[in-house]
């Protein structure tokens, strides 16, 4: 198999094995369903999930709340087990998974939001476990860093992502992450049970604010957020079909239990939906500053993740840069940012959150049309490399645009100047109504299925199957 990679300008050149973006070579293909599920497990799981799910209460109460988040949960990790099939599949990474239905410069749109939104994530992920133990440090010492913190983190997470996926599957999560999250989460879930009357507060109604719908897309976002990055850890899995089971599995369950985890932390133990307060409540209900700071090295595989998938996406667009610097630069990225984010972000957070939601949702839809409909669920090497379209497939832009607004126009999500746009074209000029539905049916749900009939409509019938096989 070659491992020769396209520049930019059409040249072809020869990589360092690591860096190729080629389909990984059965014998790389070392996950099976126990690693997968580690994987899918801990990434599922985090202090921003506590965050997420505490901004679901007291609006909607216990009851409602959970509801929305098993909703959410299944509805989210769906369209993550179809990612996950096609990158053991075709042994890619999520980036170049686009380029049959974009073009070659077509999936550097999506590579360039990816970019974006993974150093934010970053960025989020460095802020909360640095401002989280530097409250530690100064309760048990006296000494509040979150500077240095804040460095000690980057450095952390970026040297995991220099080291890899399957180093930090195998070398970090199964021997060490894991079992410290579990272990960890599980006491600080009975000791904040333990904390209220379950049973009042499962039958208390919350107090509006918050249709259930929209809720159900604030628990669908997180899922969302790694539909970009799921094929560049489960490329390699041994088999598609596992990839995507064990995948679904596991962060379904995880993701599910830190939402409602986060609700309880408000509906039982008093928090506040910030970062800080969640902090502050399980250091004062789970015993002490130690469980706090376990649960931070638990995040510390979330900011990695983020950081190798970012560079993964500078790739795509630049395939002649290498890897490791590409890893340093994001890291720098999200370091600058963390840095002049406040103790107040948790709003710029849950937008976010939607804002994520609104550009992947109807991509992966798209991609679902294509990759199962066309490609009838296999695209072959060459159609990633060799036959790719060079410039810009623009008959799959117009659904993933049509996806975009119909999200916007259910949920207005963006700065006041963005929003007030989008209702002027619609409402003013379209004489339509908005928001659409007042709302009330969320902006993921609609926003799917519109993307995915429109991209029925307009891309091809299906090709002839795949013979062969692409490594």
């Amino acid at each position: 198999m070659s491992d020769l990679t396209e520049h930019p300008s059409g040249a072809l050149e020869r990589p360092a094995p690591e860096e190729s973006l080629r389909p990984i070579p059965p014998a790389m293909r070392r996950f099976g369903a126990l690693e997968l599920a580690v994987l899918w497990g801990d990434l599922s799981v985090g202090l921003l999930v506590l965050v997420s799910g505490a901004l679901l209460v007291p609006a909607l109460g216990l009851s409602r709340a959970v509801a929305a988040i098993l909703t959410g949960s299944v509805a989210g990790c769906l369209p993550l087990a179809l990612m996950a099939y096609a990158g053991a599949r075709e042994g890619v990474p999520g980036m170049v998974l686009f380029r049959p239905l974009l073009g070659l410069r077509g999936s550097w749109l999506p590579s360039a939001m990816n970019l974006v939104q993974l150093v934010g994530w970053t960025a989020f992920e460095f802020w909360a476990m640095s401002r989280v133990a530097g409250a530690v440090t100064r309760d048990l010492f006296g000494v509040d860093a979150p500077g240095s913190w804040l460095a000690v983190v980057a450095v952390l997470c970026t040297g995991l992502a220099l080291a890899g996926p399957v180093f930090l599957v195998r070398r970090w999560l199964e021997r060490f992450g894991i079992w410290v999250v579990v272990a960890v989460a599980a006491w600080i879930t009975v000791r904040i049970a333990a904390r209220g009357d379950l049973v009042a507060l499962w039958s208390s109604p919350g107090r509006g604010g918050l249709p259930f719908w929209l809720a159900v897309d604030l628990v669908i976002a997180m899922p969302v957020s790694w539909l970009p990055l799921v094929a560049d850890y489960n490329r390699f899995a041994r088999r598609p079909r596992t990839s995507a089971i064990a995948t679904l599995a596991s962060y379904t369950v995880g993701n599910a239990w830190f939402y409602v985890l986060g609700a309880l932390l408000v509906t039982a133990a008093g928090s506040g939906p910030d970062v800080l307060d969640i902090g502050t409540t399980i250091a004062a209900a789970a015993g002490g500053a130690a469980v706090l700071l376990a649960l931070i090295v638990g995040e510390s595989d979330q900011a990695t993740a983020n950081i190798y998938s970012a560079a993964l996406s500078v790739q795509n667009v630049v395939p002649q840069l290498r890897r490791r610097v590409a890893v340093v630069g994001v890291g720098l990225a999200g370091v600058g940012i963390a840095a002049t984010l406040h103790d107040d972000a948790v709003p710029t957070f849950e937008f976010f959150l939607y804002l994520v939601g609104s550009l992947f949702v109807p991509l992966v839809a798209v991609f679902a049309a294509d990759y199962l409909m066309r490609a009838r669920g296999r695209y072959g090497e060459a159609a990633l490399f060799e036959d790719v379209t060079p410039g810009v497939r623009w008959r799959a832009l117009l659904p993933w645009i049509v996806g975009f607004v119909v999200f916007h126009w259910c949920v207005p999500t963006g700065p006041a100047w963005w929003s007030a746009v989008v209702e002027r074209v619609l409402h003013g000029w379209g004489r339509l109504p908005f928001p659409l539905f007042g709302g009330e049916l969320g902006a993921s749900a609609p926003a799917f299925a519109a993307a995915f009939a429109t991209a029925v409509l307009l891309l091809p019938r299906a090709q002839p199957p795949v013979t062969g096989s692409s490594g």
